[in-house]
């Protein structure tokens, strides 16, 4: 820290892949007093720029590749005091952390941190707006995860976690370091720069990893692939979350590996809320029960609200407005909404402004992804709003074909998707409008953006 000019209380933006420096550099700024801001290695010159002046961070940290997407938003940085670059080699006006390691004295004394001490800061993408910060402290965020990697990710001191996140996602936080590291379980890291199933398949198949996280999507590539010739003589228990699993995954999984995938929910300003823990009955679609020690409630029919924890962020930085919106008394409102039934089992239906009412039926987006990826014909979807003049708003859906069914006649592939639709799900929710596309909007996280083609279907884009 010394010799980036950093002291006690400074930020440090980090965008790096999956690297062992980015664990190192975690408990460095930990030890360090130093706010850790981490960032995915897909951000653009634009999103760096963001960032460094949203945060005020006076270092970044990051690789050769994005160096010179720092570089050409510096003019405009004026709190950034060093830039330290990640790997071999040299750059001009950069230090290099291996050379800063080697000269580095043994003789280091961690800071006494206060509990309330921030410690990270997550810039959370939301559904509408900039990014926002949400601020972790010292003495909730790590000790928070003890429930998770024990309950829902099963960990013990001789397990083996492999979590896929991208290191910029706060998922990374909890599969691949806290969680974890809490409950005495060896971290498994793969650098894997793009996402291949099959790499998937063959790591789980050669190392003894007991435990693997993936998103949903990853998941449903993966049984698209079929691992079913596979076998993961090690692996116990798989989890997911980030975004809402596709009950057809999960039964396909179960088919083609004998394993159980475990849902479990969380934010970017909390951690896991609710999740389908071990020995716990699984119901297709649901994301579990309330993980302890939130108390989890349904308000305003499908509000989802939680008592406010430790375990919670302290604030939006710099955003008294938003974190003020976000609590309400002992409760923190999620922004999403749900169901719970009578034995206590969470629904998600959707965010909160991506609920479809066309003619009073209210209509959760997620109901009919899950009723059109199981389609042989759908390989990915997002399903949005679009103006009707007399229903108001109807189900428009956006499809992104499987190879097999891009020579096949529109009409007639429309007409078919909306009658599996009736069929899978309840009839008024079939999407009246279809348009079919070759790839969809998504965050650096991988999940769909739905506001922007909501944006562009209401003209507001």
């Amino acid at each position: 820290s010394e010799a980036c000019g950093l002291q006690r209380g400074d930020r440090v933006t980090a965008i790096l892949p999956r690297v062992p420096e980015w664990w190192l550099l975690n408990v460095a700024c930990m030890r360090a007093g130093i706010v850790f801001i981490p960032g995915t290695s897909q951000l653009t010159a634009k999103d760096i720029s963001y960032r460094l002046q949203a945060s005020k961070a006076k270092c970044i940290i990051t690789n050769d590749t994005l160096a010179p997407a720092v570089e050409s938003v510096l003019p405009g940085s004026q709190f950034l005091k060093s830039k330290l670059i990640v790997g071999q080699g040299s750059r001009d006006g950069w230090l290099n952390l291996k050379e800063l390691l080697a000269a580095a004295s043994a003789d280091h004394q961690c800071v006494k941190s206060r509990s309330q001490d921030p410690m990270l800061i997550y810039f959370t993408s939301g559904t509408t707006g900039f990014p926002k910060m949400a601020v972790h402290s010292h003495s909730s965020y790590g000790i928070g995860f003890a429930t998770t990697g024990r309950y829902w990710m099963n960990l013990t001191p001789s397990d083996i976690m492999w979590n896929t996140s991208d290191t910029g996602w706060v998922k990374a936080a909890w599969g691949s370091l806290f969680a974890p590291w809490i409950c005495g379980s060896c971290v498994f890291v793969h650098n894997m720069p793009q996402f291949k199933p099959e790499v998937i398949a063959k790591t789980l198949s050669r190392y003894p990893i007991t435990a693997f996280c993936t998103a949903p999507t990853a998941f449903r590539m993966l049984v698209q692939h079929d691992v079913s010739s596979y076998k993961f003589p090690s692996l116990k228990h798989c989890v997911t979350g980030g975004e809402a699993l596709n009950p057809e995954v999960l039964v396909k999984w179960k088919i083609q590996t004998g394993l159980d995938i475990h849902e479990g929910y969380g934010q970017s300003e909390t951690v896991t809320i609710c999740a389908n823990t071990k020995g716990m009955k699984i119901k297709p679609g649901s994301l579990g029960k309330a993980l302890p020690p939130y108390d989890v409630q349904v308000r305003g029919c499908v509000s989802l609200t939680i008592r406010y924890f430790l375990e919670m962020f302290d604030c939006f930085q710099d955003n008294p407005e938003k974190t003020a919106a976000s609590v309400r008394g002992d409760f923190y409102l999620t922004g999403d909404r749900g169901i719970m039934d009578e034995e206590g089992y969470v629904w998600f239906v959707g965010r909160a402004d991506d609920i479809i009412n066309s003619a009073g039926y209210r209509i959760g987006p997620f109901e009919v992804e899950s009723a059109l990826i199981e389609h042989p014909a759908v390989s990915d979807v997002a399903v949005v709003s679009s103006p009707d003049p007399e229903r108001g708003e109807v189900v428009k859906a956006f499809i992104v074909l499987a190879p097999a069914f891009k020579s096949h006649d529109p009409e007639k592939l429309i007409h078919e998707l909306q009658q599996h639709v009736k069929k899978v799900t309840a009839p008024y929710k079939y999407p009246r409008k279809v348009e079919f596309v070759q790839d969809l909007p998504k965050t650096t996280t991988g999940k769909i953006q739905r506001n922007v083609l909501k944006n562009k279907e209401w003209g507001r884009a």
